[in-house]
């Protein structure tokens, strides 16, 4: 399987909170519903389609517990996501839990590196991070993400758990798809291409 980290981001970063002011309030954090203004049917129609290439979801403990407790709640036929996310197979990463609520779940225990990297070699669609920025983060480092995709929205939160603060080692990126919708999100799709490259810039003659 490939894994996949989507995540939904400020201009500077932050990932906490998109959805709505009490969605995430840990930390402190007052500025949550961040996205919420810009989202139309171009953003649905984008985010949609890369759930449908989904074959489980894989999640840390804080993401799954509040996925856990909101999802199953939402009862509109129209939802476009629903039945998807509390139909597909879930992973929870976590020291501290010893079985799920959201069926289906399977507690990963133990190291979470090795525990992704034994899943990452079964053959199926792609296993899908969603928010969980910290589990997200260390499995970049470890080299277990495949793809990235982003929704950037144009705002600046100035506050908030950010997006691979540092991931740990540099890691490369190839752009692969991307989009703009009409209220102005970003939709960003990247391929991890191992170490980041660096080099000396020597002038405008040598950018080909």
């Amino acid at each position: 399987m490939k894994v996949a980290l989507t995540q939904f981001v400020t201009l500077d970063g932050v990932s906490q909170g998109p959805g709505s002011p009490t969605e995430d309030t840990s930390g402190g954090f007052t500025r949550g519903g961040w996205l919420v203004p810009y989202l139309d049917a171009a953003f649905v129609r984008r985010t949609s389609a890369w759930l449908d290439l989904a074959g489980g979801l894989l999640l840390g403990r804080r993401t799954y517990e509040a996925f856990a407790r909101d999802w199953p709640q939402i009862t509109d036929p129209d939802d476009p996501f629903t039945e998807r996310m509390n139909a597909l197979p879930k992973y929870v990463v976590s020291a501290t839990l010893t079985e799920g609520t959201w069926n289906p779940t399977t507690v990963l225990r133990g190291n979470p590196v090795a525990a992704v990297a034994e899943l990452k070699a079964r053959p199926g669609r792609e296993l899908q991070i969603h928010g969980s920025a910290r589990l997200g983060g260390a499995l970049l480092a470890a080299g277990l993400v495949d793809t990235l995709r982003l929704a950037v929205a144009p705002t600046v939160a100035g506050s908030g758990r950010r997006l691979l603060d540092h991931p740990g080692v540099p890691v490369g990126l190839r752009v692969t798809a991307h989009e703009v919708t009409g209220k102005g999100v970003l939709l960003i799709e990247y391929a991890t291409t191992g170490d980041a490259p660096v080099a000396a810039y020597e002038g405008a003659a040598d950018l080909g």
